[in-house]
């Protein structure tokens, strides 16, 4: 066969598998089909099919097919990221500026000082987890903020099964993950700092601030369609520069979405992007993902390190929320429900870990457990805070659209 066939059949596995699977397993209450496409792409990797049937394996994910199906994925994570970078509002998190820094600040420190305290156990506990570019503070960092991580786009589609993303609680908890999201970008960028290619990176981002400051006087004046162009050009460029600075092209997508503003486009139109994207590209991310798995330190070794990511994430992030919550003063169990739905990481934190070991700073096995604590967090999000939302949503639906005192804070 040629290598288009082969690349062929692997797009009807990658697209046919996962969907499957989520339809007929009805899995929707507890992993939507993202989380679907996410497992899939593990089981097509070479810890479970490759090491199952290794020739068929070697046969459908040749070299050339693999590296076909990345450079789709590459485009694919940045359009995601770019537009997770667009929907971060700034100027609303500014206005609740009070609330939303305590609570952003809580839920992102707790959770990240039990991630780091993970990390440096995995350190003395035995090698292999450590990348092989990275030193021990970037290790240690890194974990921290892997467990820290809200993934805003997937947290936007939950919200709106759960029917809260237009309601007052709903649009506070996209504040904080709004700011979250933010700091842990500033937080890579520092962790991914090159000494030896600091020239690189001050010129970049003295650069990228004055094209950001023309991009922005220069999308006032065009209509939507061109701004929709333009915005795509940027987002290569920006791509570009960061990975020729020594950061990576996932930071310049994310910093190409900041710097816009989401009133520019129609949000029906942007929604639309995102459904297609997740719908037509992004499942090709997930499998390449899936290829990165590793088990080569041991089974045992990898799912005991998820879950320990899982503990530091889930319990870091719910005792910050109550910290905020306890002191600006929520009302009984409101701090629960939010702490759970930040507890979504899904695609943020498996592109953030996916630069990680692209720069060599985590191992392919410390992917790997971190893969499996992403999609843990994820799948018990729905299921934890469903229930709760229903009894009060119609225990009190007043209560539900009104916007507590905190938040005007």
């Amino acid at each position: 066969m040629t290598t288009t066939e082969i690349f062929l059949i692997a797009m009807c596995v990658i697209l046919a598998l996962p969907y499957l699977i989520w339809r007929l397993g009805r899995t929707e209450y507890f992993a939507p089909l993202v989380v679907v496409q996410i497992i899939t792409g593990i089981l097509l990797g070479p810890g479970v099919l490759g090491a199952a049937f290794p020739d068929y394996y070697q046969f459908v994910f040749n070299p050339e097919v693999v590296q076909a199906l990345n450079g789709i994925a590459w485009w694919a994570v940045m359009l995601f990221v770019w537009i997770a970078g667009i929907e971060l509002d700034v100027h609303l998190a500014w206005r609740h500026r009070v609330e939303s820094g305590v609570t952003a600040g809580f839920a992102l420190l707790t959770p990240w000082m039990l991630g780091a305290g993970v990390g440096l156990f995995l350190l003395g506990w035995q090698p292999g987890w450590i990348g092989s570019e990275a030193h021990s503070w970037q290790f240690v960092a890194g974990i921290g903020m892997a467990c820290s991580v809200t993934a805003l786009p997937i947290l936007l589609i939950l919200m709106e099964k759960l029917s809260i993303l237009r309601l007052p609680l709903g649009q506070r908890v996209l504040r904080y993950a709004s700011l979250d999201d933010i700091a842990v970008w500033g937080m890579l960028a520092v962790i991914l700092t090159d000494w030896d290619r600091l020239g690189r990176q001050v010129s970049f981002f003295v650069g990228f601030l004055l094209a950001a400051w023309l991009l922005r006087r220069l999308m006032r004046r065009l209509p939507e369609s061109d701004r929709w162009y333009i915005s795509l050009v940027w987002l290569s460029a920006c791509g570009f520069t960061a990975d020729w600075a020594g950061l990576h092209f996932m930071v310049g997508a994310f910093l190409a979405g900041v710097v816009l503003d989401s009133h520019w486009f129609k949000q029906a139109h942007m929604d639309l992007l995102r459904h297609h994207l997740l719908l037509v590209i992004m499942p090709v991310f997930f499998l390449s993902t899936g290829l990165r798995t590793s088990w080569d330190i041991g089974g045992s070794a990898v799912f005991i390190a998820a879950a320990l990511f899982l503990l530091a994430a889930v319990v870091g992030k719910l005792a910050g929320v109550a910290l905020a919550g306890r002191w600006l003063r929520w009302p009984k169990g409101e701090a629960w429900t939010i702490g759970w739905l930040l507890q979504t990481k899904a695609l943020i934190m498996i592109v953030f870990a996916n630069i990680l070991l692209d720069k060599r700073i985590i191992s392919n096995e410390t992917f790997t457990a971190l893969l499996l604590m992403a999609i843990a967090s994820t799948m018990l999000t729905v299921p934890m805070v469903a229930p709760r939302l229903r009894r009060w949503l119609s225990a009190s639906p007043a209560q539900a659209a009104a916007t507590p005192a905190s938040a005007d804070l």
